[in-house]
C-alpha cells in the first residue's frame, strides 16, 4: 500500500533566498526618529567645528556620524518614514492641494508642468505618478536611477528661462541644512530656478515652492515661530496659500509673487520662546545681524 505524502506549501523565491540577500529588517519607528535626530545634531557640529577650522571635532563629527551609518543610513530612515504606515510620502499632501486647480486649469496629465525635487529619494511618490509633471530629482546621495546626484546649492544656474521651474519641493531639506545662513541661502537660491512671476492674480498657483519641515522647527523652536517664518518668506517675494500642520510636520505651499528682492531680507535672531526643552531652528541670510 502507496504510503500518503504530506502536501507542503510551496515555498515563494523569497522563503528560498540565502540570508545574504534578504531584504534588511525594518527600523522601528522610535529607532528611525532617533537615527534622523543624531545624524542632524552631528551634521550641525561639524559645520560648526568647520567654522571654527577645528579639524579635530570635525573629523571626530564625521567619525560618528559614519559609525551611526552615514548618509546611506539616514535616507534608508527616511525612505522608512515614507511608508504608508509611517505617515506616507509627504507629495500626497501637495497633490491635495495641487489635483483640483490642475485639473481646472484644463492641464492633462501630460508632464507639462516642471517640478524640481530636491533631496529625491524615490522616483514613484505621489508627484511622479499623477503624470501632470516633467519631474527632474537631485539628491546629495543619490539611491537609483532617476535621481540626479547633485548638490542644490552647487547646480549650474539656469541661463535660459526654459531650463527654470514652475514648482520645486524642499521637503525635509531646509531642515537638514546646518546652519542658519545657510538655510537663509537656499531659499534665496529657490528664486534663482523658478520661473518668474507673470501675475498676481489669487487663483494662480504657479510658480510656487512645496516646503516641509519638522512642526518642532516652528512650534518649538527659540528663535522661529509661524509669525516670523512668514515675514520671512513674504520678504523673499513669497505669499502662502496653503498650510497644513501635524503632529511631526508642517506642510506650505508658496506661490512666488515677487521678483527677486534687491536685496537679502534682513532679520534679527531674537529669542521668541524660552525653555530648555527648545531647540534651535533659524533662518538667516549673509549680512543679517547675528
Amino acid at each position: 500500500m502507496a504510503v500518503k505524502r504530506k502536501k507542503r506549501p510551496a515555498r515563494t523565491l523569497a522563503q528560498g533566498r540565502p540570508p545574504t540577500v534578504q531584504k534588511p529588517r525594518s527600523i522601528s519607528r522610535k529607532a528611525t526618529r532617533g537615527l534622523i535626530n543624531a545624524i542632524h545634531q552631528l551634521e550641525k557640529k561639524k559645520a560648526q567645528a568647520a567654522a571654527k577650522g577645528d579639524k579635530v571635532a570635525e573629523a571626530a563629527a564625521n567619525s560618528e556620524i559614519a559609525a551611526l551609518g552615514g548618509i546611506q543610513k539616514y535616507q534608508q530612515a527616511s525612505l522608512q518614514g515614507q511608508r504608508n504606515d509611517r505617515g506616507g510620502d509627504s507629495s500626497r499632501v501637495l497633490m491635495e492641494w495641487l489635483r483640483t486647480k490642475l485639473s481646472a486649469s484644463g492641464l492633462t496629465a501630460d508632464g507639462s508642468v516642471r517640478m524640481l525635487e530636491v533631496g529625491a529619494l524615490s522616483t514613484t511618490n505621489e508627484c511622479s505618478r499623477s503624470g501632470f509633471f516633467h519631474m527632474e530629482r537631485i539628491d546629495l546621495n543619490s539611491q537609483g536611477d532617476g535621481i540626479l546626484q547633485q548638490d542644490f546649492m552647487k547646480r549650474p544656474l539656469p541661463t535660459h528661462d526654459a531650463h527654470t521651474f514652475d514648482i520645486i519641493s524642499l521637503s525635509l531639506v531646509l531642515n537638514f541644512v546646518p546652519d542658519a545662513k545657510g538655510r537663509g541661502d537656499m531659499l534665496l537660491r529657490t528664486l534663482d530656478f523658478l520661473k518668474k512671476p507673470h501675475s498676481t492674480d489669487a487663483d494662480d498657483t504657479f510658480p510656487c515652492l512645496f516646503l516641509v519641515l519638522p512642526a518642532s522647527c516652528v512650534t518649538n523652536s527659540r528663535y522661529m515661530d509661524e509669525s516670523l517664518f512668514e515675514r520671512i518668506m513674504t520678504a523673499l517675494g513669497y505669499t502662502k496659500t496653503h498650510s497644513k500642520i501635524t503632529q511631526k510636520l508642517v506642510y506650505y505651499l508658496w506661490r512666488r509673487t515677487l521678483q527677486i528682492p534687491a536685496k537679502a531680507p534682513t532679520f534679527k535672531k531674537a529669542e521668541l520662546r524660552s525653555g530648555s526643552t527648545r531647540n534651535n531652528f533659524s533662518i538667516l541670510f549673509r549680512g543679517s545681524m547675528t
